[in-house]
């Protein structure tokens, strides 16, 4: 196969991107995109390689995958050996659990399967796992599991027949990716299902490469480029993906591959520091994540951009070093002579068992809580359970509330109803706390907002869960109506903003913002329930300022820092927190409001630790004490009914007066 500097050149317009988005540079937003451009070139490398060797009646699995061992192996066997100390020292006992079956995933290549069944709203976050990105290189492995039997297997049909099979697989593909980001979000971003078309689409370009040769086209090839740009700086996290949108990258790198040899694309992408670092963009990427996750776990707040900034270059410097001294002599006819195909399949199965015990020691031996802090406790000494619990009282069973459950009441005949999503839940604790006889129904459903005909959606939540959220709440007011003995009605929510394809389906735009619709169809759904003879009041949500405190509490404890390190001024709330309660102001004329941050930030200052309870599970919610703390600290039950009978005794006298 002919070397084409270009191509290396492209590699660097993937990995950087990739290591600056992860970095946390809002301008590469779209930065993900990175790694769909590695799936076209490798497979079109791939297949290339593989078309060689049947051409020339040379092709062997086996050869195969000694040249797949020798490129992949050996630098990612240093990476884990590398972040393993760094793993010990820094890592809590189920974030060292969370690593060891990552490591056992990753040496069986089935690392995307793991992150996908981990993929949670209460998992950890996806910046402090040092492996995550191998999620990747298990799809390209995956791939090659397959494909190489595929096309030896056709082979004799011709290469036209082989095209049309390679082009209706991908289709296939594209379409379940189509699908699946709207009914199943996680599986289609980890699984290979969604992802093979990628790879395709490079097999796609060597099949035609080597079928007519097509002249350079200068315009097609810059279409190329300027397509992957688009995404690395248009996309972001709410882009579905991977989805129709990923034919911008993936189709911007295959116009590359067929039509940049000989135009100034291929010029440009061959500049020798592009090539330099598309030679070592392999290791470049291996290294960037556990840098990064790394030094979060390591920082009680998110590492500066300048910090992220010096840890890419890092990156790019140990991928030197990689590639030098760890790739090289594994590959070409030097390492073929140093190393024959019997050992570095030997070399690789040790190593890989090792791991793999290693792996499983951690699983098994849950995260190895004896080891000793930097504070210079053993984990196991510190309590973390009262930060990682999100057990909201009695929200567990509560979630199908049609079939009556006990767990759900506190009453036979309940004066008071619970209804929202998580916030709701981390409520109840509070309530609990402050009147222990409370009678009451809880009645939530997480991520589902309290609100009639309108449901959010992200990543990971899909049109068929919303429309079940939205049915969900239906039956919620249904039920309510039946309710006689119920007189409050607690309402608490974030009140993200939704979908704009949601409500189409719904039929309920009519030109109005996002934000906007919220506070219409909350008031809509209270004037509902006033209707109805109930009271409801709506509990705000607790300030945020993106970051996790939870994650900064416990931080701050096994690294001996002072917990206040985690307080926050009113001042620092985050866009969406002051955006939410802009939108609650406009709720209060049609219900009383009672607002957590007049508790929770006295002095314009958020304490996180009162009375040594940690208030903060996450990023937002109440640890269970904490809530059960701030509900008997502001008497939460009296609170709530004062309101309620305040606010409308004075509406009734409005009305009246009316």
């Amino acid at each position: 196969m002919k070397y084409r500097p270009e191509i290396d050149g492209l590699r660097a317009v993937a990995v950087l991107p990739v290591i600056a988005f992860h970095a946390g540079f809002e301008t590469f937003s779209g930065g993900f995109v990175g790694v769909d451009v590695f799936f076209v070139i490798s497979g079109y490398l791939i297949t290339t390689i593989l078309l060689d060797d049947l051409q020339g009646g040379r092709f062997s699995l086996m050869n195969f995958y000694d040249r797949r061992a020798r490129r992949i192996l050996p630098a990612l066997f240093t990476v884990i050996a590398v972040s393993i100390p760094f793993a010990w020292m820094w890592m809590t006992p189920l974030a060292f659990k969370d690593f060891g079956q990552s490591i056992a995933a990753v040496v069986l290549f089935a690392s995307n399967f793991l992150f996908w069944w981990e993929t949670d709203y209460f998992a950890a976050a996806a910046e402090l796992k040092p492996l995550l990105h191998t999620w990747s290189l298990a799809i390209e492995e995956q791939f090659y599991l397959f494909f190489p039997l595929l096309l030896a297997f056709f082979w004799k049909a011709g290469t036209r027949r082989i095209l049309g099979l390679i082009v209706i697989l991908a289709l296939v593909s594209l379409a379940s990716g189509e699908w699946a980001w709207r009914n199943a979000p996680a599986a289609n971003f980890y699984l290979p299902m969604s992802r093979v078309w990628e790879l395709f689409a490079g097999s796609i370009c060597a099949v035609v490469l080597r079928s007519a040769p097509p002249r350079p086209q200068g315009l097609l090839a810059a279409a190329g480029l300027g397509a992957i740009l688009v995404a690395i700086f248009a996309f972001d996290g709410s882009t579905p993906f991977p989805s129709l949108y990923a034919l911008l990258p993936v189709g911007g790198t295959a116009l590359i591959i067929v039509f940049s040899s000989g135009t100034a694309v291929a010029r440009l992408l061959s500049w020798r520091v592009l090539v330099g670092i598309g030679l070592i963009s392999y290791s470049a990427y291996l290294w960037h994540q556990p840098l990064f996750a790394f030094a979060r776990i390591r920082s009680v707040h998110e590492p500066s951009l300048l910090l992220m900034t010096g840890l890419g270059l890092l990156a790019l410097v140990l991928a030197w070093a990689t590639w030098a001294f760890v790739e090289s002599p594994f590959r070409g006819r030097a390492g073929a002579a140093r190393f024959s195909r019997g050992q570095i399949f030997s070399i690789a199965g040790a190593v890989a068992a090792v791991f793999l015990a290693f792996g499983v020691l951690l699983d098994r031996g849950e995260g190895l809580g004896w080891r000793q802090a930097p504070s210079g406790v053993a984990y196991a000494d510190y309590d973390f359970d009262h930060v990682l619990r999100f057990n909201y009282g009695l929200s567990d069973k509560c979630i199908d509330m049609f079939v009556k459950n006990e767990n759900c009441y506190t009453s036979e005949t309940p004066d008071t109803l619970v209804w929202g999503d998580s916030f709701a839940m981390h409520i109840t604790p509070a309530l609990l706390a402050s009147d222990p006889y409370l009678s009451m129904v809880q009645q939530t459903m997480g991520e589902c907002m309290p609100i009639k005909d309108i449901s959010i959606t992200k990543a990971k939540l899909t049109f068929s869960w919303g429309k079940r959220c939205i049915e969900f709440n239906d039956k919620v007011l249904e039920w309510l109506s039946t309710q006689s003995s119920i007189e409050y009605v607690v309402i608490s929510s974030p009140l993200k903003v939704f979908s704009y394809d949601m409500m189409s389906a719904q039929g309920v735009i009519n030109g109005e913002s996002k934000e906007d619709l919220v506070i219409k169809k909350m008031k809509e759904t209270a004037d509902l329930i006033t209707a109805m003879g109930k009271r409801p009041v709506f509990i705000s949500p607790t300030p945020k300022i993106g970051k996790n405190i939870g994650e900064c509490l416990r931080t701050a404890g096994f690294l001996g820092a002072t917990e206040e390190i985690c307080d926050f001024k009113v001042s620092q709330y985050s866009d969406q927190t002051i955006s939410v309660y802009d939108m609650v102001d406009k709720i209060s004329d049609v219900m009383p409001v009672i607002r957590l941050e007049d508790y929770l930030c006295p002095n314009e200052i958020c304490d996180m630790v009162i009375n040594g309870v940690f208030i903060y599970r996450d990023h937002e919610h109440l640890t269970v004490e904490g809530s059960a703390l701030l509900g008997r600290q502001i008497g939460l039950v009296d609170l709530v009914k004062s309101r309620a009978d305040l606010f409308y005794q004075k509406e009734n006298t409005r009305i009246n007066d009316d």
